[in-house]
């Protein structure tokens, strides 16, 4: 039997169980963006809002205002605007149409790379748990190095800034 469609949770075959997972975040974006839409500006003062911080919110509208739907696409890509965006989408009032469209593409195209990446690496575990070990350190250690660089970048154009 092909591994893909042996059953996996709950007696569902994998692709399966990863593409009702692909529409449970389409799902979740969705009401991301009404809530965000129902709050407005009362975001600001939300828990969440608090939480993110205004600052933050401020930026990621910048964002949503320059590229419009297209950031809600792009935001799926970027570990911490895929949770903060949508609210700010629905508070900015982006078309609703093309949100739809950019988070239905969003979540086709980020969601199955992850959950296919994740089968992936589990059947490579299964074969070899110390080569997924060894796969899952050089993740994180790349990961962490991009973290590391982006920082340093980011100090250094603080600095430049304050210079001139």
């Amino acid at each position: 039997m092909d591994d893909f469609a042996r059953p996996f949770w709950l007696g569902l075959p994998y692709w399966l169980v990863g593409a009702i997972l692909i529409l449970a975040l389409f799902g979740a974006f969705q009401v991301y963006y009404w809530v965000g839409r129902k709050l407005g500006d009362k975001l600001y003062d939300s828990r969440i809002g608090v939480k993110v911080g205004r600052e933050r919110i401020e930026k990621v509208e910048r964002v949503v205002e320059k590229w419009g739907a297209l950031a809600v696409y792009g935001c799926f890509w970027v570990p911490m605007l895929r949770h903060t965006l949508p609210w700010v989408a629905g508070a900015l009032r982006v078309s609703y149409p093309w949100y739809v469209v950019a988070s239905a593409l969003g979540c086709l195209t980020w969601a199955p790379l992850w959950w296919f990446g994740l089968w992936g690496w589990l059947q490579l575990a299964a074969r070899s748990p110390v080569t997924a070990a060894v796969v899952a350190v050089v993740a994180v250690a790349g990961m962490a190095l991009l973290m590391v660089r982006r920082r340093r970048r980011r100090r250094a154009a603080d600095e430049t800034l304050l210079v001139s």
